[in-house]
């Protein structure tokens, strides 16, 4: 990797963790030039438009890595049910690991603070749930459940996961996340068997 890639990464790397850990508002360009140490021209090279810019590119790169980590799981289990209940048990132990207050690949902080900044922003946060809904949907049809069901079920663990993860964070407890990929995990099949 050249320096100037690695420059950028690090820029994206050290606000998306910032982002998360103190929320946007409280997240200055400063403080990411500092703590990611690079040089301020290179912030102001990769992101001429500053720290909207920037929160725009940190959602788009941790929905790059989320929508892999989905492919990668579905590949790796027969049914979407076995597939949900891994990659949410996988999120819990990364969130545990990351002592509940790492930088996790998406989540709440994008989708709350900095929707009600932007209209882009919040585009792009609408995007990245409308993507994993859709990759959860596909599966689900896969798995013979109706395309309308599927459509509902891909938003009921969506929405499910996220407010697991926030309960995760906020008890500093991964339990939650278990509870909940448990039970995503049962309505997946118990909604296939019906079908």
């Amino acid at each position: 990797m050249s320096e100037k890639s690695n420059a950028r990464e690090l820029i994206v790397s050290t606000a998306a963790r910032l982002f998360f850990s103190q929320g946007y508002h409280a997240t200055g360009l400063n403080q990411i030039i500092k703590e990611s140490s690079t040089p301020k021209g290179s912030l102001y090279h990769y992101f001429p438009h500053g720290k909207e810019e920037l929160a725009h590119e940190c959602i788009q790169k941790a929905n790059e890595n989320i929508l892999q980590k989905f492919e990668e799981i579905f590949v790796a289990h027969d049914n979407t049910g076995d597939a949900i209940q891994q990659f949410i048990h996988d999120l819990a132990i990364e969130t545990e690991a990351a002592g509940f207050t790492g930088f996790l690949p998406f989540s709440f902080w994008a989708a709350v603070e900095t929707s009600c900044i932007s209209q882009q922003l919040r585009i792009a946060c609408q995007d990245v749930f409308a993507g994993w809904q859709q990759i959860i949907t596909k599966h689900l049809i896969l798995d013979g459940i109706g395309e309308k069901k599927a459509q509902e079920m891909g938003l009921l663990v969506i929405s499910l996961m996220e407010g697991a993860l926030i309960i995760s964070l906020t008890n500093q407890d991964k339990q939650p996340l278990l509870t909940a990929a448990d039970y995503l995990s049962l309505v997946a099949k118990n909604a296939r068997e019906k079908q």
